[in-house]
């Protein structure tokens, strides 16, 4: 599956809703009440957000107002100018090798968002890219964390370093910066433990995390990303205001995008953020971690109507 393709599965659920929508009104001169309320639920279904939802309705109506020729397919045109204006630098991007050597990643978020997975399928990608990572198995709490770690990289030739079950996390970190650094690898990817963002002592210890590494180097990490779980919709906006005051983010990885995500939420996220959006998990191979892509993300979601439908 090509990844387009695979940015269209991913979005399906989403996409439904809103396509519906619009193809009814495609090739319509004139839009009734009914037909702008059924775009604005599909918007809120889709999970836009109020902000979203309320300022693409809006403009669609100011539109249709003073444009006597105005048709339904200009209101997918008008749709998606707008999402491309709120997502603009939501693509993050990471260098093919950093500046500076080792440059640490930390992922960072909470029990079952996907962040030991999508930290094995980073470690891939890097290595597909030819940049040379070593991946740190600092979820020293959850149970079997650190043998689903392993047991990836074992998969994918990757290579680790680790603790016992219930070790120092933060001292894991630093073992692994010294190895990463001894042994000249491009990047460090840190899987932490999972936080519930509401327990200020499971935050505490992930800031201890963060000051180990700043013994090592003042500079790290070079990249603290949130993952975050595509299906759970806006509550995730809560999450990532917590972890940003915390740990300072630097951007997104959204996971698990397989067709349950209703894909709005990458949008409400970026708007709320202004964090970079760097990687987004579209399945469960290890090559289903791809780059965040606004054309590939809006054609997948509202695609062009051809004018003369």
């Amino acid at each position: 599956m090509g990844i387009f393709s695979k940015f269209k599965s991913g979005f399906k659920r989403g996409a439904n809703a809103l396509q519906d929508a619009v193809g009814k009104v495609v090739g319509r001169t004139r839009l009734e009440e009914s037909d702008l309320l059924d775009l604005e639920e599909a918007f809120y279904q889709s999970d836009f957000g109020v902000e979203t939802t309320e300022e693409i309705i809006e403009r669609i109506r100011e539109a249709h107002r003073h444009d006597e020729n105005f048709r339904g397919e200009d209101a997918n045109t008008l749709a998606r100018e707008i999402l491309r204006r709120i997502l603009e630098g939501s693509e993050g991007k990471l260098s093919e090798k950093p500046d500076a050597v080792p440059e640490v990643i930390c992922l960072v978020g909470v029990n079952g968002s996907g962040k030991t997975t999508t930290c094995a399928k980073l470690g891939y990608r890097l290595k597909q890219n030819n940049s040379s990572s070593l991946l740190a198995a600092c979820d020293t709490f959850r149970a079997a964390a650190t043998e689903q770690l392993i047991s990836w990289s074992d998969k994918l030739d990757l290579e680790i370093v680790s603790g016992h079950h219930g070790a120092d996390s933060a001292a894991v970190a630093f073992d692994a910066y010294s190895a990463c650094e001894s042994r000249e690898y491009d990047r460090l990817v840190v899987d932490t433990a999972g936080r519930l963002h509401v327990k200020d002592n499971l935050m505490d210890e992930l800031s201890k995390l963060k000051r180990v590494l700043q013994k090592k180097n003042s500079a790290a990490p070079h990249h603290s990303w949130l993952v975050i779980d595509g299906s759970t919709g806006l509550n995730v906006t809560e999450q990532a205001k917590v972890f940003h005051e915390k740990f300072g983010l630097t951007g997104i990885i959204v996971t698990k995008l397989d067709g349950s995500s209703k894909g709005g939420a990458l949008v409400s996220i970026f708007r709320t953020m202004k964090l970079p959006i760097y990687f987004i998990g579209l399945g469960e191979n290890a090559d289903d971690l791809q780059p965040f892509s606004v054309d590939y993300y809006l054609d997948s979601i509202l695609p062009e109507v051809p004018k003369d439908f």
